[in-house]
């Protein structure tokens, strides 16, 4: 039972990865390379799409859609992280923990479904081609874009808002940033009601698009399985792998960290799944999505030749 003689709590402080106090300058060189990749690859993505007209299909702009969203959320937490690795400040008010929670949410979240609408693109791409361009025209496009960044919203206004109404008697947040299970830890009161609740919108805003893509790529292999040709079976199977990549990582990042026993792991295991999630995913879309795809692979050739000539 938490004491009820609490005060009044102004900061956090975030304790990150203060249990490698005498390794702080090796991470912070090993996180540093990975985010100014994944900021350089997400932003070469979005204006590739934005320049090249042979782009300018539904998927590309889901892929540009998703780039923007992951520039946003690593710029959320890793400049912090890796200012607090070189000595600076770990302090971090709560009006400012609250914000950073709220982005990071926002945007975790329209990641999850953004991921959704790209698997719904594929199956209509291959299991409806001749009605694909009427199916997956500008307007359901922006639709679904829009869906994925309402449902972002709606949750993380509803957790931040659950959180921060808590009474906090500790300051010290066992990690990297403000991620909702380590701040609510920090609440003098039971936090079980809290905890039901983010465990509820974890699974609905995981496995349930987690089971809508899983369910695409069902219809999707059951097609291309029925095509007679080996060559076009080839290709199509092409066309989806860059995103089953992404899909598989991301959303099993997340189930580790979101749908497990709060006490399975340690602090330390704990904050190396969240580096998972925070800075080796968001590098997988840019590395995934030009190294394995000859269309975005040739549209950067072309710009860069543009550049040249």
């Amino acid at each position: 039972m938490k004491s009820e003689n609490h005060t009044l709590t102004t900061e956090f402080v975030l304790q990150g990865f203060s249990s490698f106090h005498e390794h702080q300058l090796t991470l912070f060189v090993m996180f540093l390379a990975p985010y100014i990749l994944t900021l350089a690859g997400n932003i070469i993505i979005v204006i590739i799409i934005r320049i090249d007209h042979h782009l300018h299909t539904p998927m590309y702009f889901f892929l540009s859609m998703l780039s923007t969203s992951e520039t946003i959320y690593t710029l959320v937490i890793l400049p912090r992280m890796l200012s607090s690795l070189v000595g600076m400040s770990q302090s971090i008010s709560l009006a400012g923990c609250a914000t950073q929670m709220f982005f990071f949410v926002t945007f975790g979240i329209t990641n999850c479904f953004l991921l959704t609408a790209m698997g719904y693109d594929r199956y209509v791409a291959i299991c409806h081609p001749l009605r694909y361009t009427v199916i997956m025209n500008r307007r359901v496009c922006i639709q679904l874009v829009w869906g994925a960044c309402s449902i972002g919203l709606i949750v993380a206004m509803t957790q931040v808002t659950s959180v921060f109404r808590l009474p906090f008697c500790a300051t010290k947040v066992a990690h990297f940033f403000c991620d909702i299970r380590p701040v609510m830890k920090l609440s003098c009161i039971d936090t079980t009601v809290n905890e039901i609740l983010t465990l509820i919108i974890s699974v609905l805003v995981i496995l349930v698009p987690m089971g809508l893509v899983f369910i695409s790529y069902i219809l999707i292999i059951s097609t291309i399985l029925k095509i007679a040709s080996a060559e076009c079976r080839k290709k199509a199977f092409a066309t989806c792998a860059s995103h089953l990549t992404v899909v598989i990582v991301h959303y099993g990042c997340a189930s580790i960290a979101y749908l497990k026993p709060k006490s399975e792991n340690s602090k330390d295991e704990d904050q190396l799944i969240s580096v998972t999630y925070t800075v080796v995913t968001p590098l997988l879309n840019p590395v995934v999505y030009t190294l394995r795809n000859k269309e975005a692979k040739d549209a950067l050739l072309r710009a860069i030749g543009r550049k040249l000539s």
